[in-house]
């Protein structure tokens, strides 16, 4: 499936990869879009099968699960029909659990990682009944208090009380999104492997963010990622929740430049 994208900067410049979280789209990638096409990096940001704009185009997920598997399959596939060969692949939450799906299936089409507020275990009984019962939820009564909810555990009480710009983004890009496509990824997200055996694995440069604040992948989490991933190296993005690329854009954006200079990944 090839799924809708924005593909901007030079076609044949080192590509950037980027993958969304839950319940977002590829708008939430903005900041870095920008940043990295000023630097002359061509950069794909794709909305996930049964999220974003498919929700409205021919790409509407009719399946009641999605596993990552599925996802990560729809990135080689849309890499494949943009003829690109190796790139810098990018995920945050759980676009960082289908960047390690993907290295691990497909490690010679990556030439380095970005994991950003992510979990590379497996889920608690209770976490994984706690996905099967939101899809539920969300199939029946749609995103909108669901969307409330999340909200304050997204971004950190620093960025809610500074940044109402980026509150309102995040919150209508949760709101927005469509319920079955986000239930279907729930149900498969609650089924996913344990990668953290995989990290040992992992033989490209890879790159580990993640917020100060984030309640729900916190530091430590990070910090288990860049033990297992040799070589790897850790940013703390200070003050910033779930969401550093949007909440410390500034930030997130110079880990990302630095990173892929030092890294040799350059446009």
């Amino acid at each position: 499936m090839t799924s809708t994208h924005d593909d901007a900067g030079p076609k044949d410049a080192t590509t950037v990869l980027l993958v969304h979280g839950h319940p977002f789209d590829r708008s939430m990638w903005r900041p870095q879009v920008e940043h990295l096409t000023e630097l002359g990096y061509r950069v794909v940001v794709p909305d996930l099968r049964g999220y974003g704009t498919h929700k409205n185009g021919t790409h509407k997920t009719e399946a009641t699960k999605t596993g990552l598997d599925v996802f990560a399959n729809d990135l080689v596939e849309l890499a494949d029909h943009l003829g690109i060969e190796s790139f810098v692949l990018g995920g945050l939450s759980m676009g960082g659990q289908i960047v390690m799906q993907t290295v691990a299936r497909h490690p010679d089409r990556v030439s380095a990682l970005l994991l950003a507020d992510t979990f590379a275990g497996l889920d608690t009984p209770e976490v994984k009944q706690g996905r099967i019962d939101t899809a539920a939820r969300i199939t029946g009564e749609g995103m909108e208090r669901y969307a409330e909810e999340l909200l304050p555990k997204m971004i950190s009480p620093q960025t809610r009380a500074t940044r109402p710009d980026v509150e309102e983004h995040v919150r209508r890009m949760m709101r927005d999104a469509p319920a079955e496509g986000a239930a279907a990824a729930l149900r498969g997200r609650a089924e996913r492997p344990d990668y953290t055996p995989g990290l040992r694995n992992i033989d490209v440069p890879t790159l580990v963010v993640v917020g100060s604040d984030d309640e729900f992948t916190p530091v430590h989490d990070a910090e288990r990622i860049h033990r297992e991933v040799r070589g790897s190296t850790l940013v703390v993005i200070d003050g910033a929740g779930h969401l550093p690329n949007l909440e410390r854009e500034t930030e997130f954006n110079e880990a990302l430049s630095t990173f892929l200079t030092t890294s040799g990944a350059k446009p």
